[in-house]
């Protein structure tokens, strides 16, 4: 890994909240590689033309990213880890363009969301695109002027675009969790969190049963997060966190109890948790 720069790739443009996240988490030099779609960062890594991906997660105002845990359920990749980057938005035109003439803005729908009390004082009229920095380059290569975008101060700089509001986001308290995506196995730390995902029957008590098992056996959830099974209304899967990795003897111990009470299950990955990789 040493000898070359790793690969990584991530959905978006250069200057993308997930390509800054990757530099955060890879300390040593690596080479980003933008793609258009979340499902595009999980094939490029799963044929071998990545070394890593990164998907973002959850943010802590607009919630979990749906999408990206329906493509891990029916992926073959590991959790490799996580990096939790503070997000700052900022507001981004082309040069020579005021706040007073501006109609729209673009961004991505969680960037929207996330700024949508200054969206709404501003009176502007929020428009969907596919990534944030690709927000700002659609600005810049359509050369509009009656709209402006939400994107990081790095899209701003890379496509030399004139930032007119920072920290436009509802509440400065505004993080996103990303997931590094790999084949290979991440290495074991003394801080490692797991992620799985089961189903269960439409019984009484069915998930306390569960989340029972990991109470008595003093294991920590972090999280538990429940969506839709395709093709089957109103049946669910639920993906829960929790301290600890699959190595681990009271673990192997939880989750073989856990897979008897379960119609479905799948590990999603052990991996060191963000700022504990020491």
């Amino acid at each position: 890994m040493k000898n070359k720069k790793i690969k990584v790739v991530f959905a978006g443009e250069p200057g993308a909240f997930s390509e800054i996240a990757a530099f955060k988490f890879f300390k040593e030099k690596i080479k980003t590689l933008p793609c258009k779609s979340f499902k595009e960062v999980l094939d490029l890594v799963e044929k071998g033309n990545a070394d890593f991906g990164i998907l973002p997660i959850e943010n802590s105002i607009a919630g979990a990213i749906g999408e990206n845990y329906d493509l891990l359920l029916k992926s073959k990749l590991k959790i490799f880890g996580e990096e939790i980057l503070k997000i700052s938005h900022c507001l981004i035109v082309n040069r020579g363009v005021s706040l007073k003439s501006l109609k729209n803005v673009y961004s991505h729908p969680q960037a929207l969301m996330q700024s949508q009390k200054f969206i709404e004082k501003m009176g502007l009229i929020p428009i969907s695109v596919y990534n944030t920095a690709a927000a700002v380059k659609i600005l810049k290569n359509k050369n509009i002027k009656d709209g402006g975008a939400i994107a990081s101060e790095r899209a701003a700089s890379l496509y030399k675009m004139k930032i007119l509001k920072k920290g436009i986001e509802t509440t400065p308290k505004n993080f996103t969790r990303f997931f590094i995506i790999a084949k290979r196995t991440p290495p074991q730390v003394k801080k490692m969190k797991t992620s799985i995902v089961f189903s269960l029957k439409h019984r009484p008590k069915s998930l306390f049963n569960v989340l029972e098992i990991f109470a008595q056996k003093n294991i920590n959830l972090t999280k538990i997060e429940s969506r839709p099974i395709i093709g089957k209304p109103w049946e669910y899967n639920f993906y829960l966190d929790f301290i600890g990795s699959l190595r681990e003897k009271k673990i192997k111990k939880a989750l073989k109890e856990l897979r008897k009470k379960t119609i479905f299950f799948k590990a999603l990955g052990s991996y060191p948790q963000a700022g504990g990789k020491q």
